[in-house]
């Protein structure tokens, strides 16, 4: 194939939603270029925990899920600091897979449908001329008419965009650390498993081939407070729920040094940027508590794929592409969102998280109620 530096579209960021987004425009023919910053297949810190509400537009994707014998996740626990643990059977549930996988599936099937995925490619720039974009480059210099940002949490270009969230001073949403590991364990393959600690939680639940996914997110004081080193956090706080003890310390690590993401921030951002349509995390965070950040990356690319369609077809134009896209992002998750920042909060201090498990332990519609508010239907 040819090398070209001018697309229809161009996508800055390579994880659930650019490569999701990328497979559904080059269906339609239309020419896709993908820059990822890293080599596939990688790990990334990710509750690996798909909600099932994604399954069959996954599956339309081109990822055999069917054929894969992944763990089907059906119930809930969730435990308090104190060690106090509830357990629910979720109306939906999800599955397990890791990034390394699904995202490495993903890049395969974008490329034999004819996207150039540009790999150890970081943008530095995009500018917005004449109704064009130019995005500044490791590799050059490349063009196109459409643009659309999937970069993640936290990016150079939030900073040199100065986006609002970026601007923000520090508070109780705006500075977490995630941390992941891959380990072999006992634990029930049906299962995620969602454990607090002061300040912060900690997901386990199955991915492929016999291993689980532990992953858990806190504030940045609380690893301050702990020379800096994750080992000793792990040791002080999270060991004092007794159910991370356990895991911890019996657990077989797969990773010799876990992977880790810092300066997360659960603050509300937009969705247009620049002219560049935001899908997945740069849209907006869901907090992993509440474990449906996939699908709604997932989804994103299915609306964004929509508005970018019209707009080549010339039935809209640019700013009813955004405008609409912008509007039906906030229309499926602006509420979502919103209660994850709500229980973000709730399970933010030990005393008030230990109360609200109790609490939720005698009324479980209470547990069903939370869970609806954080996850939407099969798309």
């Amino acid at each position: 194939m040819t090398e070209t530096t001018q697309y229809d579209v161009t996508i800055i960021g390579g994880g659930l939603a650019g490569l999701a987004l990328s497979i559904q425009l080059a269906a339609k023919k239309y020419s896709v270029a993908l820059f990822e910053k890293e080599e596939y297949p990688f790990h990334k810190v990710c509750g690996e925990y798909i909600s099932l509400e994604s399954w069959d537009f996954i599956e339309r994707l081109g990822v055999p899920l069917s054929a894969m014998q992944l763990p089907i996740i059906k119930k809930l626990i969730v435990s308090s600091p104190n060690g106090n643990a509830l357990q629910y059977q979720l109306p939906l549930g999800g599955f397990g897979i890791s990034r390394y996988t699904i995202d490495f599936e993903l890049k395969k099937i974008a490329e034999a449908a004819g996207v150039c995925v540009h790999e150890h490619c970081k943008v530095e720039d995009v500018i917005f001329t004449n109704g064009q974009f130019e995005l500044h480059t490791a590799k050059g210099n490349f063009t196109s008419t459409i643009c659309a940002g999937s970069f993640g949490k936290r990016s150079n270009l939030d900073v040199k965009w100065k986006r609002s969230f970026i601007l923000k001073k520090n508070n109780k949403l705006s500075n977490y650390v995630g941390v992941k590991y891959h380990i072999k364990t006992e634990f029930p393959a049906d299962t995620i498993a969602l454990h607090n600690f002061k300040d912060g939680y900690c997901g386990i639940s199955k991915v492929e081939d016999d291993t689980y996914c532990l992953c858990y997110l806190t504030n940045a004081a609380n690893l301050r407070n702990n020379d800096n080193s994750i080992r000793e956090l792990e040791k002080n706080v999270l060991y004092k729920n007794k159910h991370l003890k356990n895991i911890f310390e019996t657990a077989t690590m797969l990773f010799s040094t876990p992977v880790t993401i810092s300066q997360i921030s659960f603050a509300k951002k937009s969705q247009v940027q620049n002219h560049v349509l935001l899908c997945g995390d740069a849209a907006g965070i869901i907090t992993p508590l509440c474990g449906n950040g996939m699908s709604m990356a997932l989804h994103s690319s299915k609306i964004a794929a929509e508005a970018i369609t019209d707009f080549l077809e010339h039935t809209t134009t640019r700013p009813q592409m955004e405008d609409v896209y912008a509007r039906n992002w906030q229309h499926l998750f602006g509420k979502r969102v919103f209660a994850g920042r709500l229980i973000q909060e709730v399970f933010g201090k030990t005393w008030i998280t230990n109360l609200f498990i109790s609490i939720m332990k005698r009324l479980p519609f209470l547990t069903g109620w939370l869970i609806k508010q954080t996850h939407g239907q099969p798309f």
